[in-house]
């Protein structure tokens, strides 16, 4: 796989997004590349900040990272498909739903993996796999559920 340019970089440049958001520079700016099988995947190194308080990283920006991975998985499939954004909406989905599954304490001074699948697709919804793996093992997991975004 050769990573080329970031799917937030391409498909939404100017999207403050806590997470993803390439324009907020005091955000997390998570980086997700499209594999060659199929697979989003991304590197997230926590801040010394990310800390829960017992020396691992935060439930919370497990989450984060979680539901903005799976937004560069969701974005870079509706362009595949051509669904791109409606007209006057920024992104062509917008989360749903996030059911987030703990599986074991992430690392707060190493960079973890993240992966996400697409395992099914409408125009009217998709929903996503996503984890996040250190070491070996994966560490959390969510479904993620997408509604395309219908601005009114």
């Amino acid at each position: 796989m050769s990573p080329g340019i970031a799917l937030q970089d391409r498909y939404f440049p100017q999207l403050p997004c806590f997470g993803c958001g390439p324009a907020n520079e005091q955000g997390l700016r998570l980086k997700s590349y499209a594999a060659d099988d199929g697979l989003v995947v991304a590197h997230f190194t926590p801040w010394p900040q990310h800390d829960n308080g017992l020396g691992y990283l935060n439930g919370g920006i497990i989450a984060t990272v979680l539901d903005c991975h799976s937004a560069a998985a969701v974005t870079h499939e509706a362009h595949q498909r051509g669904w791109p954004p409606l007209p006057g909406a920024a992104l062509p989905y917008v989360t749903a739903g996030l059911d987030v599954r703990y599986l074991r304490p992430a690392p707060l001074d190493q960079a973890i993996t993240l992966g996400a699948r697409i395992v099914a697709a409408s125009e009217a919804e998709m929903r996503a796999e996503v984890w996040v793996e250190w070491d070996g093992k994966e560490r959390s997991r969510a479904e993620a559920l997408w509604k395309r975004w219908r601005p009114r």
